[in-house]
């Protein structure tokens, strides 16, 4: 358990705290851009932006927590029964969430192209938004603040070619081909029209006519709105509200990690079968080992310290996970020195990720011993300290993207208060 918290703590502060140094880059537009650095270190100037995806890692590995505040539940509740009870129940749970996000892993592709596919269909809105501003001969809002028939009904007219008062594929496909889309898009042009012609089309005939156009742009532009400011004079808050949900729009695909993606390995499809074995079969040797060598690694830690005077608190909780992270350590170096969203969110999500392979298989691995062999559960400070760390870090990593370079300061500070911390409680006061 020593080696347990100790790990986490480690990879989620001193680790963590060096990516966000090593992979500083300039902070513009509340976005760190790739490869510039150019402020120094400036606390709120420079720092690391990571994808979305890296914050739902946060979110996971926060939540991978329950199954300690399980079984501490007695120990809190100031029961002496119940505790085998309790960590049966946090054993099935522990297993609960390892399965559970190991099928998270394999069907995030398809989440993340789902969400991909989404933000490609903002930007399809967001350009035929800024083409009606562009062509609108009055305001896009009337003085109530809502959308203007008028100028509606006139785009439709002037994209309506052939006069008979619908819009067939060919010619919201011209529409959206007459749009300067950012290159970095990847837009399909006919994926876009057939999310438009869904969008639109709710007379299932293939057509869109004058009615269904003004509804479909009507509602584009409330969903526009919520995403910017209007005031009393919608009139003059209509350029930024469009110009609010178009930066927004991009800032959604850009944190969506679909960037260069030749820092990865990319695998071909012939060898995927044979990479889901290997996971699974690397899997169950790594629980193989961890369940085989746990009795023999705590036998090691109190001979070496009952030889060398060197108390087992400071071996377990500073120096065995330095030497066994070793390997994240140096991983997470050498991506964040790249300085690019992409291998900061590759980073940070393999921090995140082998905090919760901890948190839920080697959990799992321990509490299975505990409860097998009728043991004792006497770790509360050490529970503390992973609770604290865990929700902190979790938390903080789950509601944002960017991180400037103050933040490292936070981490590395919570690296020595959760040391002084495991310490008091264990040799003050006795909890463990």
């Amino acid at each position: 358990m020593g080696l347990l918290a100790g790990s986490t703590v480690l990879l989620l502060t001193v680790i963590w705290g060096t990516c966000i140094v090593v992979g500083k880059c300039d902070i513009e537009d509340s976005v760190a851009r790739d490869t510039k650095d150019t402020k120094g270190f400036s606390l709120t100037g420079s720092g690391v932006s990571t994808d979305i995806w890296t914050s739902y890692a946060a979110r996971i590995m926060a939540v991978s927590i329950l199954p300690f505040v399980i079984v501490q539940l007695p120990e809190l509740l100031h029961s002496t029964t119940g505790r085998h009870l309790a960590v049966l129940i946090a054993l099935i749970f522990s297993v609960f969430l390892l399965i559970s996000y190991c099928l998270y892993q394999v069907f995030q592709p398809w989440i993340q192209k789902r969400r991909l596919d989404y933000a490609k269909h903002k930007h399809v809105i967001s350009g035929i938004l800024q083409l009606l501003k562009t062509h609108a001969s009055g305001r896009l809002l009337d003085d109530d603040g809502e959308p203007n028939i008028d100028v509606i009904k006139k785009l439709f007219l002037k994209s309506d070619e052939n006069g008979d008062g619908r819009l067939s594929a060919a010619e919201l496909r011209a529409l959206i081909v007459g749009i300067q889309f950012d290159q970095e898009i990847g837009l399909d042009k006919d994926d876009a029209v057939d999310k438009v012609m869904k969008d639109f089309d709710t007379s299932c005939d293939s057509f869109v006519d004058i009615n269904e156009f003004v509804a479909g742009i009507s509602r584009w532009l409330n969903e526009a709105k919520r995403s910017g400011d209007i005031s009393a004079d919608p009139g003059h808050k209509t350029l930024k509200f469009l110009t609010d949900f178009h930066v927004r729009t991009k800032q959604e695909h850009y944190l969506l990690g679909v960037g260069d993606q030749s820092d990865e390995v990319i695998e071909s499809g012939q060898n995927s079968k044979w990479l889901t074995v290997r996971a699974v079969l690397m899997l169950l040797l790594g629980t193989a080992i961890a369940a085989v060598f746990a009795d023999p690694l705590v036998d090691t830690v109190d001979n070496f310290s009952n030889a060398t005077g060197i108390p087992k608190f400071f071996i377990s909780f500073i120096v065995l996970p330095l030497i066994t992270n070793s390997s994240d350590a140096v991983f997470a170096v050498i991506f964040s020195k790249k300085k690019k969203i992409r291998t900061s969110s590759l980073t940070f999500s393999e921090i995140y990720a082998s905090v919760t392979m901890k948190n839920v298989l080697c959990l799992s691995v321990f509490l299975a011993l505990v409860y097998v062999r009728g043991l004792t559960w006497n770790f509360s400070s050490e529970v503390l300290i992973i609770f604290i760390v865990c929700i902190v870090m979790g938390l903080f990593g789950s509601f944002r993207t960017t991180f400037p370079l103050w933040t490292s300061s936070m981490a590395f500070l919570l690296y020595p208060f959760s040391l002084a911390l495991v310490y008091v409680l264990d040799y003050f006061f006795g909890w463990s």
